[in-house]
């Protein structure tokens, strides 16, 4: 009896815990938002020169061992 208490437990403390976690939840202001949105596009920017950079280097490498 204990385990299908158990099992019967775990969805409803889930539902509960995302309930509570949606509550908690608030809309961003702008000003949160275009900071989110600036933080974001410099990640993207990062990641595409270090990408870049890597391709950059790789080719030389690859036709000096071919």
């Amino acid at each position: 009896m204990a385990d299908i208490e158990k099992i019967t437990d775990a969805p409803v403390e889930f539902m509960k815990d995302g309930a509570r976690f949606v509550q908690k939840c608030t809309k961003p202001s702008q000003k949160e938002y275009l900071q989110l949105i600036r933080a974001v596009g410099m990640g993207f920017i990062m990641m595409g020169v270090v990408g870049y950079l890597i391709k950059l280097i790789h080719i030389p490498i690859r036709y000096l061992i071919v």
